[in-house]
């Protein structure tokens, strides 16, 4: 016979593992609530026809299989949509986490012993801190048109007309209209995301160098190794899982983009077809003229999609090659051995 642990019971013998359950489970009603069914409606109405016209008339739930998805990727601005949204990504993410690399080196490496460390960090960071609203409407006041900070400092330079610009009256024939251009909004917005994130991800990248064994590195220098390949042959590599913890991060995030280029398109803007992002084009489709739920709903699952398989994508190029060599010469050894 097994010997069985009692179940802890109070003193006066009532049994108390039960109430357990009653501390998790609000997570589980959350869940299924805010997540689980919002995410299973969406997924069925992109299969459904569902709208609200502009005079309240609801038409539908009805099934119309693959319908949505084929109006949205022929007829609607999905395609653009997804461009833009990675255009803006890559624009910001390449140079943040090259530049986030290069710090993290810095201030990990112990030869430069770099001063006051701790203020840097906090200096970098503090963007991060800052809500997206806030920095959006900052930078929305500073390319302000005709006369804003940015074309100011562009007359005293002399690159545009200073003469011009120094009359309000004539000042919009050469300020520069930033907002209304689609790549100079791009470029704002993308910096934007640059600026708010680079200090959050040096910060990811600094714990994962200082997660990893300092013997590793004096055995390099004893060997005579450099700190480039030091970096590049050691550091790098057993980097890789952060590495691919920020780039699917940063990727969801990116796909998901709309409070910033949101904030800073202008109403009626031509900028609007290089800067609307996936999110922006949901939300126009469910909550601007006819409300086309079933829709929405189609460019949400494709997002979802878009996202997933760029996510397998970067797990299976960054994935380790020889723990993955390894495990297939062992599967081949035990087939072998059972032959």
């Amino acid at each position: 016979m097994t010997n069985r642990a009692p179940k802890r019971r109070h003193a006066k013998g009532v049994d108390l593992s039960r109430y357990g359950y009653f501390f998790i489970a609000p997570f589980f009603l959350i869940y299924l609530v805010f997540q689980a069914y919002p995410l299973l409606n969406t997924i069925y109405l992109a299969f459904q026809k569902y709208m609200i016209t502009g005079t309240n008339k609801v038409v539908g739930p009805t099934f119309v299989g693959l319908a949505n998805f084929k109006n949205v990727l022929v007829k609607g601005s999905t395609l653009q949509a997804f461009e833009n949204t990675a255009v803006m990504w890559l624009i910001n993410f390449v140079p943040q986490i090259l530049l986030a690399l290069l710090l993290a080196k810095w201030f990990t490496d112990t030869r430069l012993k770099i001063r006051g460390q701790g203020a840097f960090k906090v200096m970098i960071y503090m963007p991060n801190i800052i809500t997206a609203a806030s920095i959006s409407v900052l930078f929305y006041s500073l390319f302000a048109y005709p006369q804003g900070p940015v074309n100011s400092l562009l007359a005293q330079l002399g690159v545009i007309d200073k003469a011009l610009y120094a009359d309000s009256g004539t000042a919009a024939l050469t300020a520069i209209f930033f907002l209304e251009k689609g790549w100079h909004t791009r470029l704002i917005i993308s910096f934007i995301n640059f600026w708010m994130w680079y200090g959050h991800t040096m910060i990811v990248l600094i714990a994962g160098m200082l997660g990893i064994s300092p013997s590793l590195f004096e055995a390099a220098e004893v060997d005579g190794a450099s700190p480039n390949q030091i970096f590049t042959r050691i550091t790098l590599p057993l980097l890789k899982p952060i590495l691919l913890y920020t780039l699917i991060t940063s990727l969801i995030g990116g796909m998901q983009m709309y409070d910033i280029p949101q904030m800073m398109q202008m109403q009626g803007s031509p900028a609007k077809t290089m800067t609307m992002t996936v999110t922006m084009y949901i939300m126009e489709l469910v909550y601007t003229g006819t409300k086309d739920y079933g829709r929405g709903a189609a460019v949400s699952v494709l997002l979802f999609l878009v996202t997933a398989v760029l996510s397998i994508i970067l797990f299976y190029v960054m994935r380790d090659r020889d723990a993955a060599r390894e495990r297939k010469a062992m599967r081949k050894a035990r087939k072998e051995a059972r032959a």
